[in-house]
């Protein structure tokens, strides 16, 4: 297989990227749908949460080995890395108010909420799995990260973003 795809070009490697990215969310709401479906929602948020908190971690640690980081970067160092998440490659975001001791992140467009938003349907409740997500993903980079949510679903939210998180490093 590494023959094949020494031989993609660019845009085809970027695209295989994408869709890699699109069939990973889509597996994680099938997977979610599935508990759902056989038990309940808030199984279903319970284990979704178990599994954020593992996924979230080897994410991170895999971004930092491909990136050379080392834990303990601090803010410039989570920032790089959010640019590298799975999200990254198919949902708007954007890093704001940037200091050397934090940042806020805002998920402005969100393929998952955005098809609910064409189905008539309401947000998708995921800030208990977010603050869990968020969290270890920024501990992972640098344990000295704290994480607040400013806004995530069922938390209103203005149109310009979907969830917003404040990650900072106290002094």
């Amino acid at each position: 297989m590494n023959d094949e795809l020494e031989n993609l070009t660019k845009q085809e490697l970027i695209q295989i990227i994408i869709d890699n990215a699109k069939l990973w969310l889509a597996h994680d709401g099938l997977w979610f749908q599935a508990v759902e479906s056989n038990f309940d929602i808030e199984t279903a948020m319970k284990l979704d949460a178990e599994a954020w908190k593992k996924f979230t971690v080897i994410e991170a640690k895999r971004i930092m080995k491909r990136l050379n980081m080392e834990p303990g970067g601090g803010i410039p160092n989570l920032i790089k890395a959010l640019k590298y998440r799975l999200y990254a490659y198919i949902n708007k975001q954007e890093v704001i108010d940037i200091t050397d001791k934090s940042c806020t992140f805002r998920m402005n467009n969100c393929r998952v909420q955005e098809a609910r938003k064409r189905k008539g349907l309401q947000d998708f409740p995921c800030k208990s799995v977010g603050i869990v997500e968020y969290t270890y993903f920024a501990k992972t980079i640098d344990p000295r990260i704290k994480t607040k949510c400013i806004a995530c679903p069922p938390d209103p939210h203005p149109e310009e973003f979907y969830c917003a998180w404040h990650f900072y490093i106290e002094e």
